[in-house]
């Protein structure tokens, strides 16, 4: 199944878990610590309170210096600037209707993201790779492709109980993405 038929199909609890994901995994680009969504993330475990989501947002929020509204003018590197209008563009409220529109956002900046980052050509459109063209793709483009399918088919087969090994793909990506990020800088100086 294709990464837009998987996002059409979840429920409020995947499409907010794949949206985080996407953001988690691209965390390091803020210059953010590993623990920084933690509580998002617990948020969305069975017992996790919805209306909670919006203060842990803005605690996050806060945590990473963005404020809802960004002068994108300050942010010169294009990868950063994606991360922060995903963070920005996180609803305040976790409804099924929004965490789609979100995760959607998301999903796209995230690829958008790796592709900036990734050293290959890519001719194809991100639309293409995420309705399942994935022949010739740039490999950090294909392993964020990957973790994204991961997160919402361990959600949409395991529920709440997936959650945890969604978080630990995600972390995973976040550590490739850290590298990645850390030899980019070691080549500028």
């Amino acid at each position: 199944m294709s990464l837009v038929e998987l996002i059409a199909q979840a429920d409020e609890r995947g499409l907010a878990a794949s949206g985080l994901a996407c953001l988690d995994r691209c965390v390091p680009l803020l210059g953010g610590d590993d623990e920084v969504l933690r509580p998002l993330w617990g948020n969305l475990a069975d017992g996790g309170d919805s209306a909670a989501w919006g203060e842990l947002l803005e605690q996050a929020r806060g945590k990473l210096g963005i404020a809802d509204v960004m002068d994108d003018a300050e942010v010169e590197d294009e990868a950063a600037l994606l991360v922060r209008r995903m963070l920005a563009a996180a609803p305040a409220v976790r409804s099924a209707a929004e965490a789609r529109m979100w995760a959607d956002a998301c999903s796209v900046a995230a690829l958008q993201i790796h592709r900036l980052l990734d050293v290959a050509d890519d001719a194809d459109s991100l639309d293409a790779r995420r309705e399942g063209r994935t022949e010739g793709m740039p490999p950090l483009v294909a392993a964020e492709l990957r973790r994204q399918v991961a997160v919402l088919e361990l959600l949409a087969g395991h529920g709440a109980s997936g959650l945890r090994h969604a978080l630990e793909v995600s972390t995973e990506g976040r550590r490739v993405l850290r590298a990645v990020v850390s030899r980019r800088a070691r080549g500028r100086r």
